[in-house]
């Protein structure tokens, strides 16, 4: 069986910020079971919409269609349009998954309008930075963590300028790697390290 996790798009989408996600997600190699997940991509509409990076992308799938039952993550990048009406049905289908306990990953903007719709007041959470969250009033400052990406259960938040620790987050909470591979990935992507390449190699696929 293969479980989907969403990867939400939308216009001025921040493309970069969920490049080592899918792409890996998308890659077998190293994974702790191969094929387990697949990304599809869901949109407000079937409409293409327009990456910050200027890429066209039409979604697989709208967002009415999806539900936390058919689904092993929903992601949500930054964007532009975060503290707009257009952006709101994206935040009330995160409240849905998280009320149903399936994980939800969020990043840069998407942590503002989660701070706004009060998503942030009870969780341990980070974002680009605790002066962004507070310029949109909410009340979680205490549970604010200077960290690139924190995890509380079933909610992942990160900075806007941390993909690489975004998605070894998304992969632990996926269980994507083993944990010792997940290590050498981080030590590679993130550390710059090429001893975590030949720790991959050794790994095997």
């Amino acid at each position: 069986m293969v479980d989907t996790v969403h990867v939400a798009v939308y216009d001025t989408l921040a493309d970069w910020e969920i490049g080592y996600v899918s792409a890996h997600i998308a890659d077998p190699e190293w994974q702790r079971n191969p094929g387990r997940y697949r990304v599809r991509t869901v949109g407000i509409s079937a409409e293409p919409v327009t990456t910050k990076g200027g890429l066209r992308i039409v979604p697989d799938t709208v967002l009415a269609d999806v539900t936390p039952e058919d689904s092993a993550m929903l992601i949500l990048a930054g964007n532009d349009i975060w503290p707009t009406d257009a952006f709101a049905p994206f935040v009330d289908k995160a409240r849905q998954f998280l009320d149903a306990g399936v994980p939800v990953a969020a990043a840069c903007g998407a942590t503002g309008a989660f701070a706004a719709a009060g998503l942030l007041d009870e969780r341990p959470h980070t974002s680009n930075a605790l002066e962004f969250l507070q310029g949109v009033g909410y009340g979680g400052a205490s549970l604010y963590r200077d960290e690139p990406a924190v995890t509380d259960g079933d909610l992942i938040t990160a900075s806007g300028i941390a993909p690489v620790h975004f998605a070894r987050a998304i992969f632990a909470r996926l269980d994507v790697y083993e944990p010792r591979v997940l290590d050498a990935w981080y030590a590679l992507y993130g550390e710059r390290d090429p001893r975590g390449y030949y720790q991959l190699m050794a790994s095997g696929s």
